[in-house]
């Protein structure tokens, strides 16, 4: 039996296809009803007093750098362990990107880290503006931490919350907004709900909302509160240029049945992942994911480090022999300050976020989905242990 296993994909039903088809037959393909419902229950499901649906996770990003007035001259600092878009939003609002290194363990924003580089930059008479903390791979930051550093130093946080649905800190499964100004989701298929593209934005902050809503839509608006002059019900004014970045009603439809389901999606890819862990227990060459800090992960990936200095094989022959069999592993990510564009423009080099590249050096993202079977699990982790033990 052939056997082909990607590193995420999305899990659809006949609900989903319904769904999707109700709404296909509806008068509504785009700016339509089913947009405003999909944001109401993602605020039910995920805390916050506003939510704008956008077309994709990066596209959120972008609008809230706008929408929190990042400009020229402004520092911003992220993680260089995340996908482009967390340090590219900041480079698309003209402001200035920084990096903190991450945790060795938990792999998110490293605070004490954050907060040295922040007295650094006060000894140069500078401030940051903002801070974009990645709960990576489902693993929320410390964001007691942060929000205690945030009211110290007053700079203002982002949640980059794409890897994070359904997870839970302290208990909370809605802390995303309770701590960030702005938090953003993406609902791409390999997430744990998907709209095919997708994303939005939470805030509990009723101006950077509108705003939002504005520049998705091209910077028009037609709300009296913001017109010079009103000529009917046909006019708009542009006071700001925006983008098309808006979703439509059918992806909305998708996205409502797939929220109905992320429970039981969150509930298999934490049994996944406990299978994982007691697989790879007390393997010397292999090291699991922590978690922990009072958080429960969700598990968008898992990411798993593995100790290429003591093999006899390079992270590329692994990767190889992994296809051989079936199974397509990932790496997430590599570090963004070593992306020739951020080291070219800003000056960063290797060696400047160590835990960083150790990190990218050894980890690789295997399967994790809902649709996984345990054979399957027992397959894969069979695989990757006898690779190892060929490699000694």
């Amino acid at each position: 039996m052939s056997r082909n296993y990607s590193y995420g994909r999305q899990t659809i039903d006949n609900d989903d296809i319904q769904a999707v088809i109700e709404a296909l037959k509806s008068d509504w393909m785009t700016q339509g009803p089913t947009i405003g419902s999909f944001e109401r229950a993602i605020i039910d499901k995920f805390g916050g007093s506003y939510c704008s649906a956008v077309a994709n996770g990066t596209a959120g990003l972008h609008l809230i750098a706008l929408a929190l007035g990042w400009k020229k001259d402004d520092i911003v600092i992220t993680v260089p362990i995340t996908f482009l878009a967390s340090a590219n939003c900041i480079v698309y609002a003209g402001a200035t990107p920084d990096f903190v290194d991450i945790h060795s363990k938990a792999y998110t924003i490293d605070v004490d880290k954050l907060e040295e580089k922040i007295k650094n930059y006060a000894k140069q008479n500078k401030k940051i503006k903002a801070v974009v903390a990645v709960d990576f791979a489902g693993q929320p930051c410390d964001w007691k931490a942060l929000k205690t550093l945030s009211d110290k130093y007053g700079f203002q946080l982002v949640n980059d919350y794409c890897h994070a649905l359904g997870a839970e800190y302290y208990g909370d499964s809605k802390y995303a907004p309770l701590y960030a100004d702005a938090v953003n989701m993406s609902f791409h298929p390999v997430k744990h709900i998907t709209t095919g593209e997708g994303g939005a934005i939470l805030t509990g902050n009723k101006e950077v909302d509108e705003k939002v809503k504005i520049l998705r839509t091209h910077g028009m608006t037609k709300d009296e509160k913001y017109l010079t002059k009103n000529d009917g019900p046909w006019y708009y004014e542009m006071h700001y240029p925006g983008f098309n970045y808006r979703i439509t009603d059918f992806q909305c439809a998708l996205g409502i049945s797939q929220l109905k389901k992320l429970d039981s999606f969150l509930k298999r890819r934490r049994e996944i992942a406990l299978f994982y862990d007691g697989a790879f227990k007390d393997n010397e060459y292999l090291e699991t994911p922590a978690g922990g800090g009072g958080c429960r992960h969700a598990y968008h990936i898992y990411p798993l480090r593995i100790k290429f200095n003591k093999l006899n094989m390079t992270k590329k022959e692994f990767f190889a022999s992994l296809k051989e069999k079936g199974i397509t592993g990932q790496v997430h990510y590599v570090p963004v300050h070593l992306q020739p564009f951020y080291s070219d423009n800003f000056g960063f080099k290797k060696g400047d976020f160590p835990a960083a590249e150790k990190f990218y050096e050894e980890e690789i993202s295997i399967p994790m989905f809902p649709s996984l079977t345990d054979d399957d699990l027992i397959y894969i982790s069979g695989a990757i242990k006898n690779i190892i033990s060929g490699s000694k």
